[in-house]
């Protein structure tokens, strides 16, 4: 973006018609990079695959700028000048993309970081190519740790997962020739309640009827079950971005005037802080400090036990800030620093996550994007308390639809129901 505006600005436009070029072309490279994929770069992205995404962003680019010269012709940009602004533009663009790219490559090779640990589940010719794959290619990131043989060997799947816990294994890869739908079902479950990701060797058999990506690692074909949109780099700062302005909005707007009233009212019914903090897990299962409200008279079981249906320890004020969800505003200071997102699952406390990730299955599947003040799972009926399993079983239902098929469009939604329903009172709200 610096890039495309600094040289526009010192070679093809007079400096009074700046603001309108940088809007246009900013707007129209965001467009085109999501429409022509040109940060999908991955470790194993070959240099080819990187030159092509660089070609067809020029050509789009180019294009572009000159339906603006048309759009505003009383500014003459001329097309010989259009062509030798955008060859440049990509010139040096293309230098630094390819120079971080190797750099990466570099310190990978020289320093060890940067690496993903992996192992693999079968033993055939397709294994053998990928496992030397991985050992060749250093430069990749990826440090094999095992092939377990599950022909001649007797490497069950206990032993497997044991290992792979214990090693820190980041990466799953399977041969589905070599295994059949019982160890395929317990792989994915492994890999879901324990927060691996999971990569397949594709093969003639059925896997499921989900949302898998193809990839190539070099002419390797791999598929990935899960496709979550929000490890996609575009997503995520078009969410951070959203999670940033909306934070700040309502810090400035609402939270500057309505904590000084809400902190007179939370000390004259009890003593106690006007804050209160509470760690909980989230994004990669990491702990950290969730703010509220103080809704409760001060006591020890607070980071133990949820507030439940007429508990006592809970406030007249209390009683209020919770029902129409006030307590809750002081994690927009969470969203802001970055441990939550406005949108996502709900974080749990640090003793039910431990809990819930033994007993609920794929429980641990909500870890994989930061958690949220709010949710998909709370706008449809799975707010507050919970009182059986079929509570928790549906909230981890939504959280991973959520994950799947994240859009801001959708986050969009999640937060003018939230609004509603915060208005109109819910029944689970205590």
């Amino acid at each position: 973006m610096s890039i495309i505006n600094g040289i526009g600005f010192l070679y093809l436009l007079p400096k009074q018609n700046l603001l309108i070029f940088s809007l246009y072309i900013s707007i129209g490279w965001i467009l085109l990079s999501v429409y022509s994929k040109f940060y999908e770069v991955y470790r194993y992205t070959r240099p080819v695959n990187i030159l092509s995404l660089i070609l067809r962003q020029l050509i789009l680019f180019c294009l572009f700028v000159f339906a603006f010269s048309g759009l505003y012709h009383e500014l003459n940009i001329y097309p010989r000048p259009i062509v030798k602004y955008t060859l440049l533009c990509f010139f040096i663009i293309g230098i630094l993309k390819f120079t971080v790219y190797y750099l990466l490559q570099k310190y990978r090779v020289s320093f060890g970081g940067n690496y993903r640990s992996t192992v693999i589940f079968g033993y055939n010719k397709k294994t053998l190519a990928l496992e030397n794959f991985f050992n060749k290619n250093p430069e990749y990131g990826y440090l094999h740790k095992r092939t377990f043989n599950f022909r001649k060997k007797a490497d069950s799947l206990t032993e497997c997962f044991d290992y792979i816990l214990k090693e820190g294994i980041d990466e799953i890869y399977c041969s589905i020739s070599e295994l059949t739908n019982a160890q395929i079902a317990d792989i994915v479950d492994f890999s879901d309640n324990n927060l691996k990701i999971l990569k397949f060797i594709p093969d003639s058999k059925e896997i499921y009827s989900k949302k898998l990506r193809y990839e190539y690692y070099d002419y390797i074909p791999i598929l990935t079950l899960r496709n979550i949109p929000l490890e996609d780099s575009v997503n995520m700062i078009i969410k951070r971005t959203f999670d940033i302005l909306f934070s700040s909005i309502v810090i400035v707007f609402i939270l500057s005037w309505l904590t000084p009233i809400i902190a007179i009212l939370i000390k004259l019914e009890s003593r106690g802080p006007v804050f209160f903090k509470q760690s909980r897990n989230g994004f990669n299962y990491k702990e950290f400090d969730c703010y509220k409200f103080r809704s409760m008279t001060p006591n020890k079981g607070a980071n133990l036990h949820q507030a439940t249906r007429g508990d006592q320890r809970v406030t007249k004020v209390g009683k209020f800030i919770r029902k129409t969800s006030i307590d809750e505003l002081p994690q927009f200071f969470n969203v802001l620093f970055g441990d939550m997102s406005v949108v996502g699952p709900r974080p749990h406390m640090v003793s039910h996550t431990n809990m819930y990730a033994k007993k609920i299955d794929k429980f641990m599947v909500r870890h994989f994007v930061k958690p949220g003040i709010t949710g998909l799972a709370q706008v449809s009926g799975f707010r507050g308390e919970v009182e059986t399993d079929k509570d928790i079983i549906g909230r981890v239902k939504y959280d991973i639809f959520y994950i799947e098929n994240w859009s801001l469009l959708l986050d969009i939604k999640i937060i003018t129901q939230t609004f509603v329903n915060a208005i109109k009172g819910e029944e689970k709200a205590y």
